[in-house]
């Protein structure tokens, strides 16, 4: 039987009593209540009344009072407009790999309710990771590829007239793809062409005025939240027990992540491993324009947790990966945030010069690492020590823990000490395998 964990989280103190620094999520009310789900198996959302399928080219507004059947690939073009009314259910098809698209140049509304969001989840009876595709946005702010690109490879069966809604870049960098608010995301990331999975949410040259805000994406089989080039803003984003990636960042994009929250499980990463945070700016040197500026990320009051029962076990069996990845000519800049439980707990890329210029790009400020096999380390290389030396100035704020999440993540209510506050309000997780 699942044993359901409620876990609430401290406030470190650092420095004097007058000194203290709130780390991870944090929240004057629970932001978490309400919209999430961390245990969706149990949800019946009945049979379809309505199918999606084919092309979306007139605008078009989904309603609460129907459940839809996304079938096949489904395009929202050219400067359609598709609304989404908050309580509505989207169930991906399973057998036709379904996935939704907004094409550049079209824009999606699905702004839901924190006591009413928008599901977007599997048809399947039994339902896994990697049921469906997932939702992809594409736009037209730039990338530091040479021209645009086209997600077109992704698809099975693409018809040909289908292409042109594919490509994704451009020069506004202010772009506006809509508004994805108060939205959850169900085991998506089917596996597609090549062998690769599709993501819970794809975005692709996504411009600053999208707003991207309270959207979770659960039991994902690709990455959960990936984004190329743009400029983007995610705010209070989840991503709960993702086979791959929570969060990729890649291509040049320009992007903030504030208030969120990754929780992975050692029972449902891949065998190649995944990350919490994994900051590249390139796949092939020879398709970026070095012109451009590299992806850089500024990150705040993030939560990245391992849900382990045995640490120790799970990584000697290989389980376990880096919490955190930063690739060449990318830069990150992290505070006020908690990684716990990973192998280690960074990992730079074994392409990085270890020296001042380089290590002022990747920023690590009034962080808490607790239980991590190791801290930050170059990848290839055990010896750690400039690295430790550096990050483990006092001008940093860092913090470095040894003590189990069952111990560090605590109950509030029986504590009275002035040096605890509100850390995580509440975050319902499954304690072992699901």
């Amino acid at each position: 039987m699942k044993k359901i964990i409620q876990i609430m989280m401290f406030l470190l103190l650092v420095g004097s009593a007058s000194a203290q620094q709130e780390k991870g999520i944090i929240g004057t009310d629970n932001w978490l209540n309400n919209w999430t789900d961390f245990y969706p198996k149990s949800a019946d959302y009945g049979e379809p009344s309505q199918i999606l399928t084919g092309n979306i080219s007139k605008d078009t507004k989904l309603y609460k009072k129907d459940t839809y059947l996304l079938m096949g690939n489904v395009f929202v073009t050219d400067s359609t407009t598709l609304t989404i009314e908050p309580g509505t259910v989207i169930i991906g098809d399973w057998e036709s790999k379904a996935s939704l698209t907004i094409a550049k140049g079209a824009t999606i509304i699905a702004e839901g309710l924190e006591t009413d969001p928008i599901v977007f989840t599997s048809n399947r009876s039994v339902k896994k990771a990697g049921d469906w595709g997932g939702i992809i946005l594409l736009g037209d702010a730039p990338t530091n590829k040479f021209g645009n690109g086209s997600v077109a490879s992704m698809y099975a069966n693409l018809d040909q007239s289908s292409y042109g809604h594919t490509n994704y870049g451009g020069n506004n960098i202010k772009s506006n793809s809509g508004v994805l608010k108060y939205v959850r995301i169900e085991y998506a990331g089917k596996r597609r062409r090549g062998g690769a999975n599709f993501d819970g949410l794809l975005l692709a040259s996504v411009g600053s005025e999208t707003v991207l805000e309270n959207i979770m994406v659960s039991y994902c089989a690709g990455d959960s939240f990936e984004v190329i080039g743009g400029e983007v803003n995610l705010l209070k984003a989840v991503s709960y027990r993702s086979n791959s990636n929570d969060f990729k960042f890649n291509l040049g994009t320009q992007s903030r992540l504030d208030n969120s929250l990754a929780i992975r499980s050692p029972y449902s990463t891949s065998s190649a491993g995944a990350r919490c945070l994994e900051i590249t700016s390139y796949d092939k040197k020879e398709e970026v324009d070095f012109t451009k500026a590299g992806t850089t990320v500024i990150a705040k009051n993030m939560t990245m947790l391992n849900l382990s029962d045995d640490l120790n076990a799970h990584i000697g069996l290989g389980l376990i990966k880096e919490a955190v990845f930063i690739g060449e000519n990318a830069s990150l800049d992290i505070n006020k945030s908690v990684i716990s439980g990973f192998n280690p707990a960074v990992i730079l890329d074994d392409k990085i010069i270890i020296n001042q210029e380089n290590l002022e790009k990747i920023k690590f400020v009034d962080m808490f690492f607790n239980n991590c096999n190791g801290n930050i380390f170059k990848e290839y290389n055990s010896n750690n020590e400039d690295l430790e030396n550096w990050y483990g100035n006092r001008s940093f704020y860092n913090v470095y823990s040894k003590t189990q999440n069952s111990e560090t993540f605590i109950d509030l209510k029986n504590k009275k000490r002035p040096d605890y506050r509100l850390r995580i309000n509440k975050i319902i997780a499954a304690n072992g395998k699901n």
